[in-house]
């Protein structure tokens, strides 16, 4: 493993040829402003204060219905950094809201959407690429096709916690 030093020298090298910086910002902009879309469009919707931007690993915000506000679950919008590509995840308030929400759905043998082998290391409960070949020169249509599958997703998750309850 090389030195902290070496890594610095490279990612100071990056950030001075400019495109990283710019794509960054980019990516940065066009995140807050998918934030802003869906607060703006959806009032209704608990909405996250502003952009988690992470340590380039992942950048994300929430997006979560009163339904499952109401259940101590929150929806995550997420752009996977490593696999360039927008995910969505169910993610809970805290470990023992997510312990129980996981088993239930692990138990259920959910197919719909990737239930974690573990959640050791993980936050969420549920995880859903979105789109993976990504577009960023029609900002419109990308911004439309996150908001028709993460209504999707919304959706599948209250019916199948809904025929829980019953």
């Amino acid at each position: 493993m090389e030195s902290l030093n070496y890594y610095m020298n490279i990612y100071y090298n990056e950030v001075e040829k400019g495109d990283i910086v710019k794509a960054y910002q980019g990516l940065m902009k066009y995140m807050m402003n998918l934030r802003i879309h869906f607060k703006s469009k959806f009032p209704e919707y608990i909405v996250s204060g502003s952009v988690y931007q992470g340590y380039m690993d992942m950048s994300y915000f929430s997006f979560t219905p009163k339904s499952l506000n109401n259940q101590k679950l929150k929806i995550a919008i997420i752009f996977n950094h490593e696999m360039s590509r927008f995910e969505i995840w169910l993610v809970a308030r805290n470990k023992n809201t997510q312990a129980s929400y996981f088993e239930l759905f692990k138990n259920s043998k959910w197919e719909h959407y990737n239930v974690p082998k573990t959640i050791k290391k993980n936050i969420s409960i549920l995880e859903y690429v979105l789109i993976e070949k990504l577009n960023f020169n029609d900002l419109n249509s990308l911004t439309n096709k996150i908001e028709k599958e993460t209504f999707k997703f919304i959706e599948d998750i209250e019916m199948f916690l809904n025929n829980q309850i019953e």
